[in-house]
Formats: C-alpha cells, sequence, structure tokens
C-alpha cells in the first residue's frame, strides 16, 4: 500500500510540474518556448517507465478535458491539432524512451552517460512528434517543419537537459528517487 501511494504521489507530482512547466511560455514562431522539455526529461531520469508515461498522460487527460494545464494556459482538444500537438503527444513517448532507456543503461555505464543518452531520447522523441505534426498535419513541408519546429529549439533543450541530469543527480544522491 505504501508503495501504491508513493507511485500515485510521483505520478501527480510529475504532472504538476509538466503543468507548471507550460505557464514558462515564450513564443518562438509556431511552438512556444516552455520549461515542459525540462520537466519531461527530468521525469524520465528519475520515474520508472510506467509511473513516466502515467504521469505525462494524467497531464494530458487533464489538458484535454479542460484544465488549463497546456502553454499559455490554453486547454481542450483543439490543442492537440494546433502547432504544438505533436509536441504534447511526443511528451508521453519520450518520456517513457527516455526512462526505459535511462534503466536499460543504468549499472552498464557511468549515471552521466546513462543520463545523457536518456536526455537525447526523449527530447529526440519529443522533436519527432512535433515535427511529424508539424509537417504532415499542419501540411508544412518537411523542411520547413524542420526548420520552425525543431533547430530554434536544439540548443536550448540541450541547456534543459543539462538542467534536468543535474537535477536527477541531486535527486537520486539524497534518495528523493530510486537511480
Amino acid at each position: 500500500m505504501q508503495s501504491r501511494l508513493r507511485s500515485l504521489t510521483r505520478i501527480a507530482l510529475s504532472a504538476a510540474l509538466i503543468a507548471a512547466g507550460a505557464w514558462i511560455s515564450v513564443p518562438i514562431g509556431q511552438v512556444p518556448f516552455t520549461l515542459q522539455v525540462l520537466v519531461v526529461v527530468l521525469i524520465a531520469l528519475v520515474l520508472p517507465p510506467y509511473e513516466a508515461g502515467m504521469a505525462v498522460a494524467v497531464y494530458l487527460l487533464a489538458g484535454a478535458i479542460g484544465a488549463p494545464v497546456f502553454s499559455g494556459g490554453r486547454a481542450g482538444l483543439q490543442v492537440f491539432a494546433g502547432p504544438s500537438g505533436g509536441y504534447l503527444v511526443g511528451f508521453l513517448f519520450g518520456t517513457v524512451a527516455g526512462s526505459w532507456l535511462r534503466r536499460a543503461l543504468a549499472g552498464r555505464t557511468a549515471a552521466f552517460a546513462a543520463d545523457a543518452a536518456a536526455a537525447a531520447a526523449a527530447i529526440a522523441t519529443v522533436y519527432l512528434f512535433g515535427w511529424a505534426h508539424i509537417a504532415f498535419v499542419l501540411g508544412a513541408g518537411p523542411v520547413a517543419a524542420f526548420a520552425s519546429g525543431v533547430l530554434p529549439f536544439v540548443a536550448l533543450d540541450a541547456a534543459k537537459a543539462v538542467g534536468a541530469m543535474a537535477v536527477a543527480r541531486v535527486l537520486r544522491s539524497a534518495r528523493i528517487v530510486s537511480s
């Protein structure tokens, strides 16, 4: 019972952190800069895949049913049809992929290398879904979608990944989360 309560608490707090990251929003072209990628990477680094996926699923469900948790205080299913929709779905797959890779590499490689690989996998997955959504669903060409939906964010997201890795290391060393 205790471990289930801890798991549910981690899921709820992680979903709330993603929502909080959406409130820091700076418009850059079609898709805004937010702190959500930092939180998504952090979740991938500190939670097991099931909890990571559930945290993002709770966040997405809250936004879909009307809670103003998406960037700019937006909510509703229509957000998934807009420019940010692919990135939102990518958060789900990115956290699970990053978390799975982090755990697969743990103990087999240095913690820094496992964290870096997991962070890169999480961000690349988010980019893949976001890029595909802009390119195919919204009708932009693949090159134009990459230029507007990925390139402007690479350096910023790399910095966010480094920050998430530092926070994850502190959380693990303080035994707030498991390795």
